[in-house]
């Protein structure tokens, strides 16, 4: 039942979104995509084997942004959650995340703008040890990430950008019963929060490879100052959209997550379907 309030959620977002585009102020952009990917497998007396499936995400990406004289403001908000099941097995969760990314930036030369950025991260739904699929070890704002930091932004245009931060705070939060018999997402055990100060590369590439075939790269780098600097965090998610009609496409997304707190090696994660888009 959990579940299905998680998806009626999102169909609110999209309801509520549409409501509100509309805006006087000649300053502001604004654009939204609500995204339904679906796969499905079923089988009756196979010889070769197999089991019957399915597995659905729902996706928000939407973007609001300032222009005006020196000044920009770019601002993005990304909400995916996705669930899968298979014949006589538990359903999953195979993708889980609340992202809003905030870049603030003043002319100073050129390309070159003088900046400040905000990134939060959290996740809506319960995750599961994968080893056990019965174990919680994370929820609702536990983790929750938080980066803030001025820099320097190299800006050709909305869709090609750097931003590097020198100065970066990162705070990570999690409840105190995930820290109860050890640490959590390098938060000490018996600890709530853990403060990092390091720096941050942020890069954005969006392009189009053929007529409606686009190529979204978003590409994130940290080094805490305070602790093993040399164990940088990579963050790299991939984007490809290759629209069949208004409605209709063929999605695919890849991240892969290297961050040493959560987990000693590289975090993969592959979506492939066909999509139902709808813009706001």
């Amino acid at each position: 039942m959990r579940k299905l309030f998680l998806w009626i959620f999102f169909v609110s977002i999209v309801g509520s979104a549409q409501e509100t585009v509309t805006d006087t102020t000649k300053h502001w952009t604004r654009k939204g995509v609500f995204t339904l990917l679906a796969n499905q497998s079923s089988f009756s007396n196979w010889q070769a084997g197999g089991q019957n499936n399915f597995a659905g995400n729902v996706g928000v990406n939407y973007d609001f942004n300032y222009k005006n004289g020196d000044w920009n403001w770019d601002n993005k908000i990304i909400i995916a959650y996705g669930l899968t099941k298979i014949k006589g097995a538990a359903t999953q969760k195979t993708d889980d995340r609340i992202e809003y990314n905030s870049l603030l930036g003043k002319k100073a030369s050129g390309y070159w703008f003088y900046s400040a950025f905000f990134n939060f991260k959290t996740q809506m739904d319960t995750g599961l040890d994968p080893a056990t699929q019965t174990v919680k070890i994370s929820h609702f704002f536990s983790p929750a990430f938080f980066q803030l930091g001025p820099g320097m932004l190299w800006k050709k245009s909305d869709n090609l950008k750097v931003n590097i931060a020198p100065a970066t705070s990162k705070l990570i939060v999690v409840h105190d019963h995930f820290t109860t018999l050890g640490s959590s997402f390098g938060v000490e055990q018996g600890e709530t929060n853990r403060y990092e100060l390091g720096a941050a590369i942020n890069g954005y590439y969006k392009f189009n490879i053929m007529e409606n075939v686009s190529v979204e790269n978003i590409l994130n780098f940290y080094s805490n100052y305070l602790e093993d600097p040399q164990n940088v965090d990579i963050d790299y998610q991939l984007n490809i959209v290759m629209k069949i009609n208004k409605f209709l496409s063929t999605n695919f997304a890849f991240q892969t997550i290297y961050d040493d707190n959560a987990f000693r090696g590289f975090q993969t994660k592959q979506i492939i379907g066909l999509g139902v888009n709808y813009g706001f």
